[in-house]
């Protein structure tokens, strides 16, 4: 379960950026480099802050 809502988090974020890039400001894409990057440090270490804050919200895997 929570495996799901880190990628949902983390589809949604990337999708919004990348809206907000076309149609506000180009430096959103800086976001969207932000959320990859930590997709890629969240494989390397297997740390994610999102599955500490979805601990700290009770939502079990």
């Amino acid at each position: 379960m929570k495996n799901r809502i880190v990628r949902a988090v983390a589809g949604t974020f990337i999708l919004i950026s990348l809206l907000l890039s076309i149609y506000v400001n180009q430096n959103w894409l800086w976001f969207t480099a932000f959320v990859g990057a930590n997709l890629l440090q969240s494989s390397i270490t297997k740390w994610c802050l999102m599955e500490d804050i979805l601990d700290k919200l009770g939502i079990k895997d």
